[in-house]
């Protein structure tokens, strides 16, 4: 059941696992958003600048749904995303 919950906060899945309300798990979906944008934020602050609010949105959603992130600590986020992004840019290439 922890996959099932991990999954759906993150965005990888919309089933709500059973047990759950769909409305308590969006909460919790929307604070991982919160907390993984705020943190790559003050890392990268130009970036949001230079995406605009809607592109942001899009790329930090895209990390947090498909990374690999497992760390439970948002600090460690700056790693992780730029492994990310180099994936990202190495399939578009």
């Amino acid at each position: 059941m922890v996959a099932t919950f991990y999954d759906y906060v993150r965005g990888k899945t919309d089933e709500v696992p059973d047990g759950y309300s769909e409305k308590g798990l969006n909460v919790y979906r929307y604070l991982v958003f919160l907390g993984a944008s705020q943190m790559i934020e003050s890392c990268y602050p130009e970036l949001k600048n230079h995406l605009g609010e809607e592109d942001w949105t899009a790329l930090i959603q895209a990390f947090v749904k498909q990374s690999a992130w497992t760390s439970h600590f948002y600090g460690d986020l700056e790693h992780e995303f730029n492994v990310f992004l180099a994936n990202t840019i190495s399939e578009q290439e």
